[in-house]
């Protein structure tokens, strides 16, 4: 049995919390990026920053860099506007202008442009560590806009940005590509002109795509609008969602299209705004067939075709002419006054904690606004402004 004093070992134990506390916390620097920096490029940038960094860059061109990040709980952001990396040929091993290794990785007022590499996916950003937020973001004329990996601790926010004109055009390459990650939120975002691959395109277990404008206008040439091969929970949910006549399938929004992969698959496609402009029709939603649950509730749809393929209830949808928007040809469709879409919204509840009323509407360009917590609620993305 041990002698020691009860006393001694309290002391010491005191003594080793006082020590803990003493330790410094981990440091945290800006590291400033720019012509007029010691730091001239991203790149370098990448070689010196340390985990927690906030990497500044200045706004302005920064042609032929690439880069791999590496470190944690990186913040890396324009520098009061945006910093546009246009790749001219530079690529980082092989994948992307930037590659991110690190974890929580948040990216703010960055452009992305140019990245083409050998196996024809060069991506704006690939992630490959866990967990990535972007805000006010630009991916445009890329091979990919976001190529993110498979990582089952990964939850990543993309808002109030733009993807355009993103894809190989084999098809096999899209505006936003998300793997097998835990979670995907996109919001307030614009997702358009997606050359043959699609504009959203995610194998989440969870998807929560609100409040955005994904569309081909009159001349994109993207196949699905939104893509969910995999199924999952996914809440799709007061989008804007429009297919155009030189589009590349005729089917807009697909679920679980090759094959259902989690253990909890049911889609919740509620409140949005389907438009098709292709004149030879097609499918507004398709359901593979073995879905837990689909529930199709406060849609408003224009144009031609089937608007449900598959099983699923369905309930307050209304199909209507695109008269009844205030500007179509503008892509503004917000119902008219005397649209058959106001007033009608039924009360969808919620599923699993999420409520299934919608809290705002996407504004373009890449902003929101909230629409009423209670009341008459108008079917599909928009609000009718008395």
């Amino acid at each position: 049995m041990s002698t020691k004093p009860r006393c001694a070992t309290r002391a010491s134990g005191l003594a080793l919390t006082l020590a803990l506390a003493a330790v410094p916390a981990a440091r945290a620097d800006i590291v400033l990026v720019g012509p007029q920096h010691a730091l001239k490029t991203p790149s370098e940038a990448a070689k010196v920053a340390r985990d927690a960094d906030v990497v500044e860059i200045e706004p302005g061109l920064y042609a032929g860099d690439a880069a791999i990040w590496t470190q944690n709980r990186l913040t890396i952001r324009g520098r009061g506007g945006r910093a546009h990396l246009r790749a001219d040929g530079a690529q980082a091993e092989g994948k992307a202008i930037w590659v991110i290794k690190g974890s929580g990785t948040t990216i703010e007022n960055v452009e992305f442009s140019g990245a083409k590499v050998p196996d024809r996916n060069g991506a704006g950003v690939r992630l490959e560590g866990p967990g990535l937020t972007v805000r006010n973001g630009y991916f445009h004329d890329n091979e990919t806009g976001i190529l993110a990996g498979g990582h089952l601790e990964s939850d990543i926010v993309i808002e109030h940005s733009e993807f355009a004109h993103n894809g190989f055009g084999d098809g096999q390459s899209h505006n936003l590509y998300i793997g097998t990650v835990r979670s995907f939120t996109l919001r307030y975002s614009y997702s358009h002109h997606a050359i043959v691959g699609h504009n959203v395109k995610s194998r989440a277990i969870k998807n929560y795509i609100v409040y955005n404008r994904i569309a081909d206008e009159q001349d994109g040439r993207a196949s699905f609008a939104i893509d969910l091969p995999d199924g999952g929970l996914s809440f799709v949910m007061g989008n804007l969602i429009q297919q155009g006549p030189e589009n590349d399938h005729r089917t807009i929004v697909a679920y679980g299209s090759e094959g259902y992969k989690n253990l909890l698959n049911e889609l919740y496609f509620v409140s949005n705004t389907v438009v098709n402009d292709d004149p030879k029709g097609g499918r507004f939603v398709f359901i593979r067939p073995g879905a837990d649950a689909v529930r199709l509730i406060n849609n408003l749809f224009a144009g031609p075709g089937e608007l449900f393929v598959g099983k699923g209830e369905s309930r307050g949808n209304l199909r209507t002419a695109k008269s009844d928007f205030t500007d179509p040809d503008k892509l503004d469709y917000r119902p008219k006054a005397r649209s058959g879409a106001i007033g009608k919204g039924i009360d969808a509840g919620s599923a699993y904690g999420f409520s299934l009323r919608p809290a705002a509407e996407y504004r373009h360009p890449l902003g929101m606004s909230a629409r009423p917590a209670s009341g008459p609620l108008d079917l599909g993305a928009h609000q009718h402004i008395q």
